[in-house]
């Protein structure tokens, strides 16, 4: 087991996992992170997939950002057209 790394937590509740971490767990922007409790530790670790019955908001994101990695591009030029739209309508 290596050394331990201190970091603090920003107002908002952020912490900056280093880079040395998210390249040996293979963790990118917009990879999707688990977050458990136990015994009152937190525990961080990267899924591929959301569990199932996990509607959240933040999974139904997560589940999203994942998914339009692995989508053509005329797919998600489509999404974004898609979801421009809706933005439009809403402000109207």
């Amino acid at each position: 087991m290596s050394k331990p790394v201190y970091k603090l937590m920003d107002h908002r509740g952020r912490v900056l996992i280093p880079k040395e971490f998210r390249e040996a767990a293979d963790m990118e922007y917009g990879g999707i992170l688990a977050l458990n409790l136990c015994d009152g530790q937190v525990m961080v670790r990267k899924v591929e997939l959301i569990e199932v019955g996990d509607q959240s908001p933040e999974a139904v994101e997560a589940y999203v950002r994942a998914a339009i990695k692995t989508m053509p591009d005329s797919i998600r030029l489509s999404l974004i057209s898609d979801l421009s739209g809706l933005v439009q309508q809403k402000g109207e």
